[in-house]
């Protein structure tokens, strides 16, 4: 069983209860040295999104991290647990208590009674149980804490990517428009060579079916749009169908990626990854609870104290005091084995939390290669689809100038036109899934940019 090398582990290395992000328990994995793939260049900005460029979409994501109603949630849940800890924490003190009881004894002069006590409790923690649930509560505020900042940096690139998409459509509606006028242009000179007895009518109705099928593109594009918008009101706790970003003034256009902070090494990912951090906090919950279970093999000690003021007769209440203390000692004897049985549980169940959080390691290693992976692919098909287009423009402008003489036929500018349009769209699909692949990258290596700790400090 792990358990035992789990728990020395952190204990050696770092304070279970600790919420600071550089004091955390680190070494339970081992990270590789660096990234297989090769890292973008860094650039020095205040937030990975402003290597955009783009006011729009840094203005989008101020506002979503100041409004989304998921973050506030995650948020109420840090002060839930951040009370849950004052609580556990209030167990170690002593405990006060008081009361006042009056009535009347009915005998031959039935007398008036009273009386008033103090009464206290201290536990002195001999078994380490309170120690043990107060580590508990303190991992549990941290783990809070840490999710409230891994919602902030899912929300950044969630917002991110839905504004990407949206300008996608909205460039995609552009050359929508582009591919239109062209085919118009086409379907013109067809109809005009038709009619002076030059073609055929067959290539007319080749002409407009190219056409229809371009135009009939427009409203799945529509669709996308509002989509993307509709999810980015979502996010900013906006209505949808209502809201869209502010146009960008350069026009609808992809942002393109500057650059933006550097990317470190895997190990980073155990200090930057909120989602890796709640994973550790769990862990930490996790060997807290055994401590817990361990401490009810132990002999408890409990010490009670009572002050009671007055005789009983109302005469009497400020003239006699009682004051006693005592000790109470529970020593665990025999229950059957349920005792070892729920250290066993636990012990389980902190094996498994060890087994999450290395998978939550290895699955955000994965993310950044893969994001990486894909920003090296995407680069070389933009440049590549550039050629492309360049090619097909020059094949286009042939095929028309040789239609115009009768030397080709409508198919080859039917097709040289085609390929032009596709390469087009291509173009913008890839500078879109570029623009993504940023997103995912700094998300994945969990890029500064929105604050880690300023919900978890303890209060």
């Amino acid at each position: 069983m792990r358990v035992p090398l789990l728990v020395a582990a952190l204990a050696l290395l770092g304070g279970c209860a600790d919420t600071a992000a550089d004091s955390r328990p680190r070494g339970l994995v081992l990270p590789p040295p660096s990234y297989t793939a090769t890292l973008p260049a860094p650039v020095a900005v205040d937030a990975w999104w402003d290597g955009f460029g783009d006011p729009v979409l840094a203005e989008l994501i101020r506002r979503g991290l100041a409004s989304n109603l998921q973050a506030d949630a995650a948020a109420d849940r840090v002060r839930a647990a951040a009370a849950l800890l004052r609580a556990e924490r209030s167990d170690r003190l002593p405990s006060l208590g008081g009361g006042v009881d009056a009535g009347v004894r009915v005998l031959s002069d039935n007398e008036i009674t009273a009386g008033a006590g103090l009464f206290g409790l201290f536990d002195p923690d001999i078994s380490g149980r309170l120690a043990a649930e107060e580590r508990a509560a303190a991992a549990d505020y941290a783990e809070a804490g840490y999710v409230l900042a891994d919602e902030r940096r899912l929300l950044a690139a969630a917002i991110a990517s839905q504004y990407i998409a949206y300008r996608q459509a909205g460039a995609q509606l552009e050359l929508l428009d582009e591919s239109t006028d062209l085919q118009e242009q086409t379907l013109r000179i067809v109809t005009l060579r038709f009619e002076a007895g030059l073609s055929a009518n067959l290539d007319v109705r080749r002409a407009a079916s190219d056409l229809a099928q371009t135009q009939a593109q427009r409203g799945l594009i529509a669709i996308n749009r509002a989509e993307a918008a509709n999810a980015l009101a979502v996010l900013l706790a906006e209505p949808a169908g209502t809201f869209a970003p502010a146009p960008y003034p350069g026009g609808a256009r992809i942002p393109g990626y500057r650059g933006g902070p550097a990317a470190g090494v895997p190990a980073d990912l155990l200090r930057q990854r909120t989602d890796i951090l709640a994973a550790e906090a769990r862990l930490v919950r996790a060997a807290a609870d055994i401590g817990i279970e361990q401490a009810d093999l132990r002999p408890s000690l409990s010490i009670p104290a009572s002050l009671v003021i007055g005789d009983g007769s109302l005469g009497g209440v400020l003239s006699n005091f009682l004051g006693t203390v005592g000790a109470a000692l529970d020593l665990p004897l025999f229950d059957g084995g349920r005792r070892r049985a729920e250290i066993a549980a636990a012990e389980a169940i902190a094996d498994a939390s060890f087994a999450d959080y290395r998978l939550t390691f290895l699955e955000a290693l994965a993310e950044v290669e893969n994001a990486l992976v894909a920003i090296h692919a995407y680069n070389q098909r933009i440049e590549s689809l550039r050629q492309a287009i360049e090619q097909s423009e020059t094949a286009l402008a042939q095929s028309n100038a040789l239609y115009r003489e009768g030397l080709a036929s409508l198919f080859d500018v039917l097709d040289a036109q085609r390929q032009l349009i596709t390469s087009r769209e291509a173009l913008i699909d890839a500078q879109a899934s570029l623009a993504q692949a940023h997103v995912a990258f700094h998300a994945a290596i969990g890029s500064p940019g929105v604050p880690l700790n300023e919900a978890i400090t303890p209060s």
